[in-house]
């Protein structure tokens, strides 16, 4: 992506290598990636990982860690600031355009854990949008798990349509679109709510898909390529099958790694907003 000499956004926070002062909640290892892997893209934090949480003992430790970034941690950040600046240019355009009033969300970027409106959060939750203070909250090191343990391609785009997921979801947030789904999942079975999660992910990787086609005179050839890596690597299927040998269709939260890659190449293919009603198919 071809992002070297823009504009940075103004509404990143930039936390990596301070001290939380707070708790970490570690599971260990192949743990933390499991669940780092279930909460991907997630939109808020927590909707996942109760069940792992309980079967298995948790270890907590102090957070104390205080140092400078290197050079390679300050150009993601710069990198990431001006993907950010990307999503509140376009993002902010569209909504305008269809009437709405939009306000922009604001990024944290942090290492090991987080305290958020939302909550206490650990690295291994993967990247998450908490509406209650209405920002993106990341851990860059995820990036390297994703690629290295679970076969994404890597490369500047797939942290580009990571954060563009997650603004979906403060568009979603903004629309009045994630409240109506936790009100109606109240009413539900939790099977009938996974249904609804499942919709609700594939919206956001679908707005990440119209952010990317408004965006694609900055894309490089393969961009979208490490995209549709990094949403087949976090489908719900491919994620249950390496961790456990076989899938659970009812207990899917996110969509398969075919949904997941069909509506970002849906909204990237067709740059109209007005295309994502991803609930139609529940009716």
């Amino acid at each position: 992506m071809k992002w070297q000499g823009r504009r940075q956004s103004d509404n990143v926070e930039d936390r990596r290598g301070m001290s939380s002062g707070g708790k970490v909640i570690a599971g260990g290892g192949a743990l933390g990636i499991i669940i780092l892997l279930l909460n991907l893209f997630g939109g808020e934090t927590g909707q996942t990982i109760g069940n792992l949480l309980e079967q298995t003992q948790q270890q907590t430790t102090t957070q104390t860690e205080q140092r400078p970034l290197t050079e390679e941690e300050k150009v993601l950040g710069e990198f990431v600031s001006t993907v950010f600046a990307d999503t509140e240019d376009i993002f902010g355009k569209i909504m305008t355009d269809n009437g709405v009033q939009y306000r922009n969300p604001k990024m944290v970027l942090f290492t090991d854990a987080v305290e958020t409106a939302c909550g206490s959060a650990s690295a291994a939750s993967g990247p998450f949008y908490c509406p209650g203070d209405e920002k993106v909250y990341m851990d860059l090191k995820f990036f390297n798990e994703l690629q290295t343990r679970f076969g994404a391609k890597g490369g500047d785009f797939a942290i580009a349509y990571v954060i563009a997921h997650e603004v979906g979801h403060h568009l979603q947030t903004v629309l009045g679109t994630s409240g109506k789904v936790r009100q109606l999942q109240q009413q539900m079975s939790q099977e009938e709510g996974n249904r609804l999660s499942v919709a609700l992910e594939l919206q956001a990787d679908f707005y990440a898909g119209v952010w990317a086609k408004y965006n694609q005179k900055y894309l490089d050839p393969d961009d979208i390529d490490e995209a549709l890596s990094a949403a087949q690597a976090v489908g719900d299927d491919a994620i249950q099958s390496r961790m456990q040998g076989y899938i659970v269709p009812e207990s899917f939260t996110h969509g398969t790694s075919e949904q997941r890659k069909s509506w970002f190449m849906k909204g990237y293919n067709t740059g109209d907003i007005k295309q994502g009603d991803t609930f139609a198919e529940l009716k």
